[in-house]
Parts: structure tokens; sequence; C-alpha cells
């Protein structure tokens, strides 16, 4: 399921597939399928670690993927014991607080360089996730706090739950896209009405309105 911000600065539902892993192969054809049906000029795709989300997005988006920031903290202090984490959670949090991508990188690198003899596991992860953790700081500061993390898609993924729940078995993918399918055209139309995710300034600063080759379109 994707959930983006439009060029208005409102939420809108691209799109929903129904497939039985996230290989880069799935995520290829998601992205092509939300390009073929006029998807253009992202920017910023947030997600969970899937490096083939993170292939595909490149390829056929030419987007920056952005790690989810509370995931990413999650993994973290899943590599360490109890008593140090409130030492790693203060150091990533720091990071994450400077007002500045220079500056949240130089302190991000400080931890790594400080845990590795004690703490080698999250600081691989920290030297492995690079500047995916910190990609939404190349960003209007205003949206910050709205692109470091995945909230919007995580309330809708709740919803769902409730909904399918109900039902416990689908007999087929269509018996699933009906009612989620239903569920995200409600969102869609909702947040079409309410008020901006983000200004209509600070969008049309990342705006992306050059026009796409006709050939490059027929080759999504």
């Amino acid at each position: 399921m994707a959930v983006a911000v439009n060029p208005d600065g409102r939420g809108e539902v691209p799109g929903i597939a129904v497939r039985p892993g996230e290989a880069e192969v799935f995520w290829d054809e998601f992205l092509r399928s939300l390009a073929g049906r006029g998807l253009r000029g992202a920017r910023l795709i947030i997600a969970d670690d899937h490096k083939g989300l993170k292939a595909a997005a490149a390829k056929i988006l030419g987007a920056t993927v952005q790690r989810r920031r509370v995931h990413f903290m999650r993994d973290a202090l899943a590599r360490v014991g109890g008593k140090d984490r409130p030492i790693v959670t203060a150091a990533l949090r720091t990071a994450f607080d400077q007002d500045t991508l220079t500056a949240s990188e130089e302190h991000r690198a400080k931890p790594i360089e400080a845990f590795g003899p004690r703490h080698s596991k999250p600081a691989e992860l920290m030297r492995r996730a690079g500047n995916d953790v910190l990609a939404y700081e190349g960003f209007h500061p205003d949206h910050w706090a709205k692109i470091h993390s995945t909230n919007p898609l995580e309330r809708l993924k709740k919803e769902i739950k409730r909904r399918t729940d109900v039902v416990g078995i689908f007999p087929d993918e269509a018996a699933v896209t009906r009612p989620v399918g239903a569920l995200m055209s409600e969102q869609n139309d909702g947040w079409a009405i309410t008020r901006r995710h983000m200004t209509l300034e600070t969008v049309a600063a990342i705006r992306d309105t050059a026009p796409m080759d006709p050939a490059t379109i027929a080759a999504l």
C-alpha cells in the first residue's frame, strides 16, 4: 500500500497490491504500476528496511528511500543489553535532533565509534544504515516531523487489520482487494477535503514540474 502527499499538500492513496513477498521483483512491478497510472515527481519514499524497494525506487522513480526512524531505533536497541539501552537511545536521538544534515551526520558518527568496541552489532547497524535514516533532513525542516516515519500509513494498516480480521480467510486476491480497496478509496476521499499535510509554500519548493519524456513513459 502506498500513501503519498500530492502537489496540493494533501494526502492521497496512489495504489495497493496483494503479493506473497517483498522481493525486488514485487516492488518493481508495484512501482511500475503506479508510474503507469500517472505517478510522477516522487522525491522521497519512507518505508522499512526493504532492499528490494530501495533498488526498485531508484530505478523506476529516481527517488530516495528514507528508512523509518522508529523501526531503526527498535532494531538498534534490540542489539544491546537492557542496561545500555538508555545511553544508546540518547546518542541516536541526539543525532536525530540536530538542525542540519551535516550536524546529524557528525553526531551519528560519534556513537558508531564509541559503540564499536563494546556494541559491535548496533554500531554495524548504524554504519550500514548510512544516510538512509537521515534522508529526510535533505528536505524543508517544516516537513521533517512528517517524513521521518510513516505514521499515517501505520494508522491505515491498523484499520485494515481490524476489518480483515473479521473475515479471517480470503479465497483469492480479488476478495482481499475489494474491501481494502474500498477502505482506501474512502480514506483518499476523506483526505481530499481535510486539512493539508504540508503547506502549499513548502510543497511548491520541491515540486517536479518538468514534463517526462514520452519515450520514458512508454518504457515503464
